[in-house]
């Protein structure tokens, strides 16, 4: 076995604080004089452009794909651009929610869907929102638990074949409603004939506890972020079925949110954040030692506080199902890809709508173009890459074939929500 698939001795999961403001700083400060060093200079000048607020607390949820946001800060790279990030560690999903809604949180990594149901009203209290840019692509995992696999789930097939003839109730776990990580599970089993709010028990529990709750027995599977997928394998309990990228390659996943109050009132701020990420992002994708060194900063216990052998296995897209097979996965998490990853594009938007018409979360066909024009702010994005110096794609709608065979453009969303054999009746 090579030091790359040992079994790491993991942690006992604790919840821990988040950083205080004087480490943020001090962390902050050798972050930029590192960055300085490399020939990295401040840019952002004085005047009408400067950003008008210059502290920015931004909330994220302890997963692998947090990383732009952290590096940002912890590299300095903020500062060259006039703001101060002050990344804030939150303990679930509708928490994230209810401090964007009342400001406690100026920006947040956030699930698109999220950002979407809020807006429309689904998703908790209704309040316009926006959308800055996309976070990352691909990184995502379905497990199944360790005992549903020793039955011979191992897949999308095996597992409905298991539920026809077993006849329990099956449980499984996404982490907010109308997000990412449901859709990926409800598309995943809707595949093979399988209609997950009828057919199964569906549960929302936070990121960080979906390994101790299948522990337990408290579920048969679940979606997450990394590096939760991978720490089921690490602690022996459970197995990865599919990878989020199986299911749609480049997937649109975490996004950078806020509410569309925050990015009328303070344009230049966002402006300011965004060209920073997309820099930590740039940075993170550069090369393996970047990998390296942001996989053990996040692995901090202020931030996703696992092991840092835990994160970096994916991030650099070495994957192991559990079973003993491994594979070197060339669409693992992408943060960057030449800005390709970054941009907020309006079928990605659009495309969760239309699940969530298919699976009743909405009852009505919302317009689907006009919803996706108001979240995402096509125009701040442009701006902020700009003053990254950062390629911008020439569309903001993209094409891409799913797990099913399906092709999702944009281009007649309502044709495309009603299309689907398996939804919500």
């Amino acid at each position: 076995m090579t030091a790359a698939h040992q079994k790491p001795t993991i942690p006992a999961p604790t919840e821990a604080a988040a950083p205080t403001r004087r480490q943020l700083i001090q962390r902050g400060a050798a972050g930029a004089a590192l960055f300085a060093g490399l020939g990295h200079l401040p840019v952002w000048a004085a005047g009408s452009d400067a950003p008008e607020k210059k502290e920015v607390k931004i909330g994220f949820i302890p997963l692998t794909d947090c990383a732009s946001v952290v590096m940002a800060s912890v590299l300095g790279i903020d500062q060259k651009y006039g703001v101060k990030i002050i990344p804030t560690k939150e303990a679930s999903w509708p928490g994230v929610r209810d401090k964007l809604v009342n400001g406690e949180l100026d920006m947040a990594h956030v699930l698109w869907g999220l950002i979407y149901g809020v807006h429309l009203g689904t998703a908790g209290p209704k309040k316009d929102m926006a959308v800055l840019m996309n976070l990352n692509h691909n990184g995502q995992a379905i497990t199944l638990s360790k005992k549903v696999a020793d039955k011979g789930a191992v897949d999308a097939a095996s597992l409905a074949k298991l539920m026809a003839s077993d006849k329990r109730e099956y449980t499984f776990a996404q982490t907010f409603p109308t997000g990412t990580h449901a859709m990926w599970l409800y598309y995943w089993l809707a595949s093979v004939g399988v209609q997950p709010l009828k057919d199964t028990k569906v549960i929302t529990v936070p990121p960080p506890q979906m390994v101790a709750n299948m522990r337990v027995g408290n579920m048969d599977g679940y979606c997450v972020g990394e590096p939760w997928g991978h720490r089921a394998i690490a602690d022996g309990i459970g197995i990865t079925a599919a990878t989020t990228q199986d299911i749609w390659k480049d997937h649109p996943e975490k996004a950078l949110g806020t509410s569309a109050e925050f990015a009328q009132k303070y344009p230049n701020t966002c402006r300011a954040v965004i060209a920073a990420i997309l820099e930590a992002s740039k940075w993170i994708d550069a090369g393996l030692q970047n990998k390296l060194k942001m996989a053990e900063t996040v692995a901090d216990r202020a931030y996703v506080n696992t092991s840092v052998d835990v994160i970096n296995q994916r991030i650099l897209g070495r994957y192991q199902n559990g079973l003993g097979k491994t594979w070197d996965d060339p669409n693992h998490m992408k943060f960057f890809n030449d800005g390709y990853v970054n941009m907020p594009y309006l079928s990605d938007g659009m495309w969760f709508l239309t699940q969530h018409k298919r699976w009743r979360l909405i009852k009505d066909h919302p317009d689907y173009l006009a919803v996706a024009q108001q979240i995402n702010k096509i125009d701040l994005y442009r701006q902020g890459a700009a003053a990254a110096k950062v390629n911008v794609p020439k569309d903001v709608m993209r094409s891409s074939k799913l797990i099913d065979g399906v092709v999702w453009d944009g281009k007649n969303p309502k044709a495309y929500a009603e299309g689907f054999k398996v939804q919500a009746a």
